[in-house]
């Protein structure tokens, strides 16, 4: 529609005013008032400039509409672009600002443990399943990274420990995963005991405290720790708190359900502890 009264305006333009010249001598006719040319004259004059004018507005709002238009485009145009600028400065400040957090939140742990010698990367791909939960950061061997080494938020929180190496990556098992168990304290008393992956609570992303030593008394709403024993983890690490505990029919314990201290959805950087010191 645009591009056909581009082409043929004019033309459109002079067949609307001389269909309204010819209405208005019509109308006039019909109403008795053709005498004297002179009169006839008169008498059209008026609506004859009315209909015109008319016309010559509708006639401009048509042209100004279609050679604004893309004009408009263009600056739409413009202002989306400057909308997307502004959009990928704040993602940048974001990010910055996030960074930034993170290095205060390290330096904070450097020096509450300054036995930790650690190596800052990447959180790069999940490979959760029903079987496991594991992910895969952008560090590996090259980076002095070993089999074993825990891995923690920048806050001192445990994420798992390092079950696969490459030269310039690592699969990081998490605390829920099967296969993970890390010796713990719970609770003020620091009941003993073992966190270790479960099935049947991998899926909600708990894991579970077992393993307790005899006697032991835990709590909903305690926190766990590692205790440090062996020498795979530092002794003090966040590892989440107790949700639920499960007794026996005699009213032993049996176990409780842990809830990690950490949101693995949330996981975008991490620390291994390539050293540490091993308390005796």
């Amino acid at each position: 529609m645009k591009d056909f009264i581009r082409k043929n305006g004019i033309k459109v333009g002079v067949i609307v005013l001389a269909v309204i010249v010819l209405i208005g001598f019509g109308s006039v006719a019909r109403n008795g008032q053709v005498g004297a040319g002179h009169n006839a004259l008169g008498i059209v004059k008026a609506p004859i400039q009315k209909a015109v004018s008319s016309a010559v507005n509708w006639l401009n709002s048509i042209y100004g509409y279609l050679y604004n238009y893309d004009s408009l485009l263009a600056e739409n145009e413009s202002l989306r672009s400057q909308l997307a600028d502004a959009q990928e400065s704040a993602r940048e400040g974001i990010a910055a600002s996030e960074e930034n957090r993170r290095l205060r939140e390290l330096l904070n742990l450097r020096e509450k443990h300054r036995d930790y010698v650690l190596e800052s990367s990447k959180v790069v791909l999940w490979s959760s399943t029903n079987w496991s939960s594991a992910f895969t950061i952008s560090k590996g061997s090259s980076s002095g990274i070993e089999l074993g080494d825990p891995v923690i938020t920048e806050y001192g929180v445990l994420v798992g420990q390092v079950t696969e190496l490459g030269s310039s990556w690592a699969t990081v098992s998490t605390l829920i995963d099967v296969n993970m168990s890390v010796g713990a304290f719970v609770g003020h008393q620091e009941a003993s005991g073992m966190v270790v992956g479960d099935y049947a609570l991998m899926k909600n992303k708990n894991a579970k405290v077992s393993y307790l030593a005899d006697n032991a008394q835990i709590y909903v709403g305690d926190e766990v720790l590692t205790s440090g024993s062996g020498t795979s983890f530092p002794a003090g690490l966040v590892i989440g708190t107790l949700t639920n505990v499960q007794t026996e029919a005699g009213g032993q314990i049996e176990f409780g359900i842990l809830k990690p201290a950490i949101d693995y959805s949330d996981l975008v950087q991490v620390f291994i502890i390539k050293e540490f010191d091993v308390v005796e």
